[in-house]
């Protein structure tokens, strides 16, 4: 079974970030993301009633984001066969102060 703290950040060529994590209850609304570079922290919002906090964050991951208004995320869940997983929600969070 999957790991709901399990997460992990991906920054491609273009120095572009996105959030991997497995999907929640709910479906994402409105979602939002703050960043914390002094503590390495990120918090998720994904609706009024769902939020996470993900700590640990590569001090990378918020360099590329100090431009950027928005985070793309997507959150999947593992399927029948162990090599591939099936992408739930792709959304991009807003970036708020």
């Amino acid at each position: 079974m999957a790991n709901n703290n399990t997460y992990d950040f991906l920054i491609s060529d273009e120095n572009e970030v996105m959030l991997i994590l497995y999907s929640r209850d709910s479906a994402p609304e409105d979602p939002a993301v703050r960043l914390d570079a002094e503590n390495h922290t990120v918090e998720l919002y994904r609706n009024p009633n769902d939020a996470l906090t993900l700590q640990y964050v590569d001090s990378d991951v918020f360099t590329n984001l100090a431009e950027d208004e928005n985070l793309l995320v997507c959150e999947i869940q593992p399927t029948d066969d162990p090599d591939e997983t099936e992408i739930i929600y792709a959304y991009e969070a807003v970036i708020i102060e």
